[in-house]
């Protein structure tokens, strides 16, 4: 049966539906075909009284096979989908439910009669985050089951429902205890419905519109709400327009204008780069196998040195997933600020909702704070956070190498200096050494930069990429060079904007090329909330070791007036008290006069297309040198650590893949000419001339494979 990617079986009067389909039982072809196949079978069979639809494996059905789209794949016609026809089966049908139903999983089981769950199981429509709508009547018949309210939410958000939250809203009518036997409890629930009736249709339930006829502006405040989310992302508003038609049409009707509204999604430019997103981060976490006989390293306990911004964020990244992890600092007094700044931000996300109070209460036990060195030798990864300075963070790793269990992890979290110096004190354990770039705030974003120095082992390596994923990280592989491979690609970026201000720009015309381009923030404004005295400090440790290095006079003199960025109140902007909106600040616009008057520089003015290329095109360029250098293995990977490091938006893919809506041809002999225009800094990299010559995409590098 559609090569036994269903099975059909009958057990004590209940035919028993399997999609067996690997790793996530998605919707391939075959799938539908071979539930259609089955739910005939059941109904043809006078021994059947009622069917119970489920997946092997780990899943019920994990959604659609997202590689179909957009490969103008035959698809069947409305009333032919099995979300068509299972509501129509003359026996009910038990939808039984575990691990994940999503997508075209929850709208499968929304044809179902009934729908049950363990409790792990989560469940939603995550169509949007990749620029789709659900396409198979999940906006016509969620609806229905839950009301347009918490349709449009979940809908609108895609995110995954936790199995008790989906109960109580009316999508699944039974939970199932985790340890008991699914497919038994599926039988005997299958057995005590058979003969009612008539069978509960999710497609003729109306009793949940009142809200609407109550309520009938919620879907333009829900507009309203999500217009800045929507910019440049057609599927927010598709998805709403869907939902308002499942209570303003006739449900035929409503899947009709669903499809309508899917097909023009489906070829969109926002849709192809969330899906290329989707798969690029799947295969950042890809690395080439470990040796033979080769294991990574367990991880269940962590260790944190430094209280600061970035240590207590780290600590709490593993207290959020539950792991015990103990944060030094060399005095009670630092650590007294560090635990009351955890605290703070923990209390603020109790505030907004997005934990309890209860859920604070139990991460803060897991944090614990120490001031010996001794007190942490037995955890099984340590991760250093101290100040930006090679000296101090050498002696961390001599402490660290003296304390240690043996292999235990010992990372780094510099954004910047060479791993091998770091670990050069460690003495027979260099394998042991790595590093572990988070971003800030690191409790918040999710890139995790695992860098490889020369000395790590395969297995550090590989149990450093498996705990940003334990932490809820985004894992993506780096070679160790100046800035690894997310600073150093972005570092042109960050030298490009300043040399525009030099040029004639001002921070509030490059911040809103960028905001118009789809970035939350624009570079100055980012500045401004990290702090401006932060790269400060890299420049100076830069011109103090490389005479050649180019200096940044604007934000130099800007710092000099101690002008910081929010925390000082002023700083490319000027910030009123207690507000962080950022305002154009004259004084900012002086200070750019006086040093270029200084440098006798001539200035002029610029298009937003024009600053967007220059800063854009000087990091396709570098990541195009850090691939040559195989400081990187895949452009994707790249593309990833600007989503989940810099804000790029996500829709437009990431910074290689946007590259190739313009074409490798056309960057290249753009940079040309501002090589020739502008100096050495625009020297073209071999590989993208090559990449260029042959009209090769750039996302598609590949220099390792995994």
């Amino acid at each position: 049966m559609s090569g036994q990617l269903v099975r059909f079986e009958v057990e004590d009067g209940i035919g028993v539906i399997t999609v067996d389909n690997p790793p996530v039982n998605a919707l391939s072809p075959g799938v539908p075909e071979g539930i259609l196949e089955s739910v005939a079978k059941g109904n043809k069979d006078p021994n059947v009284k009622a069917m119970v639809l489920m997946g092997a494996g780990r899943s019920f059905i994990a959604g659609a096979d997202i590689r179909q789209f957009g490969k103008g794949a035959k698809r069947l016609g409305l009333g032919e989908r099995p979300v068509d026809v299972l509501e129509k089966s003359e026996k009910p049908i038990v939808a039984a439910i575990h691990g994940f139903a999503l997508g075209g999983g929850l709208e499968t089981a929304m044809a179902c009669n009934y729908r049950i769950a363990k409790v792990s199981t989560k469940v939603g429509l995550p169509e949007v985050l990749i620029g789709l709508l659900p396409g198979g009547a999940g906006t016509q018949r969620l609806p229905r089951l839950v009301g347009p309210k918490i349709a449009l939410e979940m809908i609108t958000s895609g995110r995954h429902v936790p199995a008790e939250e989906a109960k109580g809203y009316g999508i699944l009518d039974a939970l199932i205890d985790d340890k008991a036997d699914l497919r038994a409890e599926a039988i005997k629930f299958a057995k005590s419905i058979a003969d009612k009736r008539p069978m509960p249709i999710v497609s003729k339930m109306t009793t949940k519109f009142d809200e609407y006829k109550n309520d009938p502006g919620m879907f333009d405040a829900m507009r309203k709400s999500l217009a800045k989310k929507a910019k440049g992302q057609p599927a927010i508003e598709a998805n709403i327009s869907a939902v308002e038609a499942a209570v303003t049409l006739p449900y035929e009707q409503g899947i009709v204008r669903e499809r309508e509204l899917f097909a023009p999604l489906e070829n969109s430019d926002a849709s192809k780069g969330l899906r290329y997103a989707f798969f690029a981060e799947r295969q950042a976490g890809r690395l080439p196998s470990l040796p033979a006989g080769a294991k990574a390293k367990t991880i269940k306990t962590g260790a944190v040195i430094g209280a600061g911004t970035m240590g207590g964020g780290i600590a709490m990244s593993f207290a959020d997933f539950g792991y015990p992890v103990k944060i030094l600092d060399s005095t009670q007094e630092a650590l007294d600020r560090g635990m009351k700044r955890v605290k703070d931000n923990y209390a603020v996300a109790v505030k907004r909702g997005s934990i309890t109070q209860a859920q604070m209460d139990e991460r803060l036990k897991l944090i614990e704070p120490v001031l010996s060195y001794e007190a942490i030798g037995q955890a099984d990864v340590v991760i250093e956070a101290v100040f930006e300075e090679l000296s101090v963070k050498q002696e961390v790793f001599k402490k660290l190498d003296a304390v240690m269990k043996p292999d235990a992890l010992m990372l780094s979290n510099t954004s910047t200096i060479d791993i091998d110096k770091i670990g050069e004190g460690v003495k027979e354990r260099k394998g042991d050494v790595a590093g572990a770039h988070f971003f800030s705030p690191a409790n918040v974003m999710r890139l995790l930069e695992v860098v490889e120095g020369s000395k790590s082992s395969p297995e550090t390596i590989a149990a450093t990429m498996q705990l940003g994923k334990q932490i809820g990280k985004v894992s993506a592989w780096a070679g160790n060079t100046d800035g690894f491979v997310a600073n150093r690609s972005r570092a042109p970026f960050t030298a490009e904007a300043s040399i525009l201000l030099e040029d004639g720009a001002l921070p509030e015309q490059v911040d809103k090329a960028l905001v118009d381009f789809g970035y939350p923030m624009g570079p100055f404004a980012v500045g401004d909330l990290a702090g401006l005295d932060i790269g400060w400090a890299v420049r100076k440790r830069k011109a103090a070791e490389d005479p050649n290095f180019r200096k940044n006079p604007i934000a130099d003199k800007l710092c000099e007036m101690g002008r910081f960025g929010q925390k000082t109140g002023a700083g490319w902007y000027r910030y009123e008290k207690g507000d962080r909106t950022p305002h154009p600040d004259p004084v900012v616009a002086q200070v750019i006069k006086e040093v270029t008057s200084s440098l006798g520089i001539k200035q002029r003015s610029f298009t937003d297309d024009e600053i967007l290329r220059r800063l854009l095109f000087a990091s396709v360029n570098e990541a195009c040198k850090i691939l040559e250098e195989r400081k990187a293995r895949r452009a994707s990977d790249v593309d990833i650590m600007w989503l989940y490091g810099f804000g790029f938006p996500r829709y437009r893919g990431g910074l290689m893949f946007w590259a190739d809506t313009i074409g490798s041809k056309e960057i290249y002999e753009q940079i040309v000419r501002w090589h020739n225009e502008l100096g050495a800094r625009w020297k073209p990299s071999e590989l993208l001339k090559a990449t260029a010559a042959k009209g090769g995409k750039l996302s598609e590098i590949v220099i390792m494979e995994a």
